[in-house]
């Protein structure tokens, strides 16, 4: 059952014209193997290896400027001011941190009331409004004792140190919880519109049922309604038949791209279409049946994990948790051009989210403090990388 906060008055009048299609320095990375190669998907937005499309280099390169910050507790969404300083979520904690990327520096927001951190729920994604120059407004998506649901809060920095957040407004709820596979990456599209990754909460039926919100891509307005242009009436599922979707990204010609973890066999990134069927649980990884969307790449398991995914310098760059490792996919449209190359492999433990910082640079954040990590005292922390 689909539960949303309130009707929406009025709508943004250009949204339905904006929708989607759809190492160290010097270290040379790692290929992928066979079960990584180049994909078929194709995108709505423009046709996949397109002639006027330029190819990356079939092999780039990671070198890690800087740590940023350190002493983090789980931290899971990330999300860049205008200034330049970073916030970050902690999953455990229910809080939002501001990181003053220049120094380090960490100042507590507050912390995120109705939270229920359980297994790997808790406080999730955060995203900055589209208005959040006027509006102050960050959304999180978190696990309440119920379900996985979407505020947002005002931002007042003028307040004190821990005061800063205002009461959460729910925008969206009634997304399935469980102890496993919560999703709960939320990004605002180029087309202003809200999309979240939700997880089957390990009822396997749910990734299949265009009735329920688990195992998809949600799209909604900033408000919580359906977006305009869904491909199902009434209804803010975008896509479906996902097991655990954790990294959402665009592409520079506005085409969306997700990583999903697989189950014991096949971890997947997947050129978004709007309105299909991704597989699971009945395909895992490349099936090649009718019906079903193949991933553009696939990884096994213990490779990857992957949870946050951004775009860069013409590739997607995929975080792993499992594989503890940065994976660079160069595309040429919605295909892989090249095979995938791993970076940082064991160097700085679990990876959890992957952020574009602007132009050759990205931010990335650990996650060893998350259960399944090697917990060191200030081991988690947010880098800043260099990438080609």
């Amino acid at each position: 059952m689909i539960v949303r906060r309130r009707a929406v008055p009025a709508l943004l009048a250009t949204a339905a014209l904006l929708l989607t299609a759809g190492c160290s320095g010097g270290d040379g990375g790692s290929s992928g193997g066979a079960a990584a190669s180049p994909g078929r998907t194709s995108a709505q937005a423009s046709p996949s290896g397109s002639a006027a499309e330029p190819t990356p280099p079939a092999k780039g390169a990671v070198k890690v400027l800087r740590t940023v910050a350190t002493g983090l507790n789980t931290p899971w969404g990330l999300a860049p001011l205008p200034d330049g300083a970073l916030l970050v979520a902690s999953r455990d904690r229910a809080t939002i941190t501001r990181v003053d990327a220049g120094i380090g520096r960490k100042t507590v927001l507050g912390e995120v009331p109705g939270v229920s951190p359980e297994g790997e729920g808790g406080l999730l994604g955060i995203a900055l409004s589209p208005d959040f120059a006027s509006d102050h407004m960050i959304y999180a998506y978190f696990t309440s004792a119920s379900d996985n649901r979407i505020v947002r809060m005002l931002y007042d920095a003028k307040k004190p140190a821990g005061e800063q957040l205002g009461a959460p407004d729910t925008v969206f709820k009634g997304i399935p919880k469980g102890f496993i596979h919560n999703g709960g990456r939320i990004a605002f599209g180029p087309d202003g519109m809200l999309y979240a990754g939700t997880g089957e909460s390990g009822q396997r039926g749910l990734a299949q049922d265009k009735e329920s919100l688990g195992g998809k891509i949600l799209r909604l307005t900033p408000e919580g309604e359906p977006a305009p242009g869904d491909p199902f009436p009434d209804s803010p599922v975008y896509s479906y038949g996902h097991r655990n979707v954790q990294g959402l990204a665009w592409d520079d010609r506005q085409r969306l791209f997700a990583s999903e973890f697989g189950q014991d066999t096949w971890d997947e990134l997947n050129a978004i279409k709007p309105g299909d069927n991704y597989g699971w649980p009945e395909a895992e990884g490349k099936s090649g049946a009718g019906g079903f969307h193949d991933p553009l790449a696939q990884w096994h398991t213990d490779e990857a994990s992957p949870s946050g995914i951004a775009w860069a310098e013409g590739s997607i760059w995929m975080a792993g948790l499992r594989g503890q490792r940065l994976w660079r996919i160069p595309l040429k449209g919605t295909e892989a051009s090249a095979a995938p190359q791993a970076f940082l492999d064991g160097a700085y433990g679990r990876l959890r989210t992957v952020v574009a910082a602007g132009g050759d640079k990205l931010w990335v954040t650990t996650s060893n403090t998350d259960g399944r990590g090697d917990p060191k005292e200030g081991d988690d922390r947010i880098l800043e990388l260099r990438v080609s």
